[in-house]
């Protein structure tokens, strides 16, 4: 490479490890494009369920219990069409339904999950906008920073979508937590203030919300797709040159 060339473009060196970068990190985005889509999907699911067991708890008559026999249904507690599509279950005298005790678990376990997802994306971007600026010092990149840099800002934000995701799937189980389901304590509530309704609403709209938000940080990544391509050609054009 001529001397003039060499001071247009990054060393060899350089663009190996920027090659490697891009090639990597666009393998990685496809991954992060596609699977926020059906966690949000799961989490919509499990905001429905608890919609659905509000809207019937909102208003059915409760009573004693309405059978003797042993892990007989509840009638007045489970919602038409509920227990197919989600298993849930309220049992004469048992405590709080094993499914529902699986869909908070759930939530918990992807709360933890996009929370460290989102921390190691935030620290990824920080690294990858400094090695960024960098750049404006090769002419042979310089149109594409614009490219590069909306990739940052992309993943940034989608790093903090998913920080903030974890924060309302917490605050969803704190109010989900503030109920006993016990179908004998259910009775007791929903025959006096009826509060159990009201929390479940709250809790499945902020999974609603972390549903949207997840579908957002899918976006912000797939946009990334064509920057990544472009940026990639380049720097595979130079180290042929």
């Amino acid at each position: 490479m001529a001397e003039d060339e060499a001071q247009l473009s990054p060393p060899e060196s350089l663009l190996q490890l920027i090659d490697k970068l891009a090639r990597f990190h666009r393998e990685h985005e496809e991954y992060y494009s596609q699977a926020p889509l059906r966690q949000a999907g799961e989490l919509q699911a499990w905001s429905r369920a608890l919609k659905t067991l509000a809207d019937r708890w909102s208003m059915v008559g409760v009573g004693q219990q309405t059978s003797a026999a042993a892990f007989a249904g509840a009638e007045d507690l489970n919602a038409p069409g509920l227990i197919a599509a989600s298993g849930i279950l309220f049992m004469e005298g048992e405590g709080e339904p094993v499914e529902l005790q699986r869909l908070k678990r759930e939530v918990g376990l992807l709360a933890d999950d996009v929370e460290q997802t989102g921390a190691w994306l935030a620290g990824a971007m920080e690294q990858a906008w400094e090695i960024a600026g960098g750049l404006a010092a090769y002419p042979a990149l310089v149109d594409l920073l614009g490219e590069r840099h909306r990739i940052i800002a992309n993943d940034w934000q989608s790093a903090g979508l998913q920080t903030l995701v974890a924060r309302l799937l917490r605050r969803a189980l704190d109010l989900l937590a503030r109920i006993d389901f016990a179908p004998a304590a259910l009775r007791v509530d929903l025959g006096g203030e009826r509060t159990a309704p009201a929390h479940l609403f709250s809790a499945s709209e902020l999974l609603d919300r972390a549903a949207d938000l997840m579908t957002e940080s899918a976006t912000l990544v797939h946009d990334n797709e064509r920057r990544w391509r472009i940026f990639h050609a380049r720097v595979r054009e130079l180290q042929s040159t």
